[in-house]
């Protein structure tokens, strides 16, 4: 009992730690995907006015 608390806690901690990271990766991912999108968009709108 006593070993499986032990491995319960060191997996906590380790989890504690990494979330901050886990998150940090998330929102940059998030902010490409909307940057890319940006652009994307910006390119379309460009080529629309270069044919109008």
């Amino acid at each position: 009992m006593n070993t499986a608390m032990n491995y319960l806690t060191v997996l906590f901690v380790l989890l504690l730690l990494a979330a901050p990271s886990l998150y940090g990766m998330v929102h940059d991912r998030r902010v490409d995907r909307q940057i890319r999108a940006a652009r994307a968009a910006e390119e379309q709108r460009a080529r629309y006015s270069a044919v109008a």
